[in-house]
């Protein structure tokens, strides 16, 4: 069989449809606020955050939940919001306070899983699973696809409404502050919001690869482009584009879907980093 024609096989089955649909959408919502992330240093708190996702994985498996996106999302939230008031508090940095929640976490999940019985015997495989996506993407049900569009609309809601706050605050959080504008605020909207695109990605990629799908599209769009608004646009399309090649080489190739993904953002990345030389010469 061509390639063609096992894409168009594989494609009549709908979980793989499904697999395209969410990981479009989460490569959408990671990259519209990767950009903010780098520019205001806040790289690592997708690490903190997804780790945090893998200790509320981990209890709600121990619990039995049939669907732990209802008690992991909460619980990223929350701890989002504590840590950036937690990064805030001049005795604890930011960068102090996310390696100390996300090491506390991931240690957590992981006891948790060894010490009480989940829904399956193979705990190394449950743990490879949730660190590393392996192939929960291609299991998603129905109701996950459709949960999944709702957060995503949200996220891209909030980003179109509140750009020009963004903005601001990405770029010059004293001035927004001077001129009245309630930026601890939107900061605190956006940690939010980037604890429900950790959640959302948790599927695609795992915890432990989740700071590359945020960061890698902003930091290859920023080799090119200058302004805010033309990296923004060229970081949604470069990670749509990856995430996409990464879920068809994976199904066809039968590599693992997280890591297939990364390297096509790695290569990407590569890429506009010579176009740019090439352009700044």
């Amino acid at each position: 069989m061509g390639i063609f024609d096992k894409l168009a096989l594989y494609f009549s089955y709908p979980f793989v449809r499904y697999a395209l649909i969410v990981g479009v959408l989460v490569a959408l919502c990671s990259s519209l606020l990767g950009v903010t992330l780098v520019l205001k240093r806040f790289s690592y708190i997708g690490d903190g955050l997804s780790h945090v996702a893998f200790g509320a994985m981990a209890i709600a498996a121990v619990l039995n939940f049939t669907n732990d996106m209802l008690l992991v999302l909460p619980i990223t939230v929350v701890a989002a919001v504590l840590l950036l008031r937690t990064g805030q508090n001049t005795k604890i940095k930011g960068d102090a306070a996310i390696a100390m929640i996300s090491v506390a976490s991931l240690a957590a999940g992981y006891l948790l899983m060894n010490i009480f019985p989940t829904k399956s015997s193979n705990i190394s495989g449950d743990v490879c699973t949730t660190l590393f996506g392996s192939t929960s993407i291609l299991t998603l049900k129905s109701n996950q696809v459709w949960l999944s569009m709702g957060l995503s609309v949200v996220v891209v809601v909030f980003f179109v409404l509140f750009y020009n706050k963004i903005f601001a605050v990405t770029f010059d959080e004293n001035f927004a502050k001077a001129v009245g504008m309630r930026a601890n605020i939107y900061n605190l909207l956006i940690a939010v919001i980037i604890a429900v695109i950790i959640v959302l990605a948790m599927n695609l990629v795992g915890s432990l690869l989740i700071s590359a799908l945020v960061i890698f599209p902003a930091l290859s769009a920023m080799r090119v482009f200058k302004s805010f608004k033309s990296v923004t646009i060229c970081s949604v399309i470069v990670s749509i584009v990856c995430t996409s090649a990464g879920l068809l080489i994976s199904i066809l190739a039968g590599t693992p879907v997280g890591s297939t993904i990364v390297a096509a953002d790695v290569v990407a990345f590569g890429v506009f980093a010579l176009v740019g030389k090439i352009a700044h010469r």
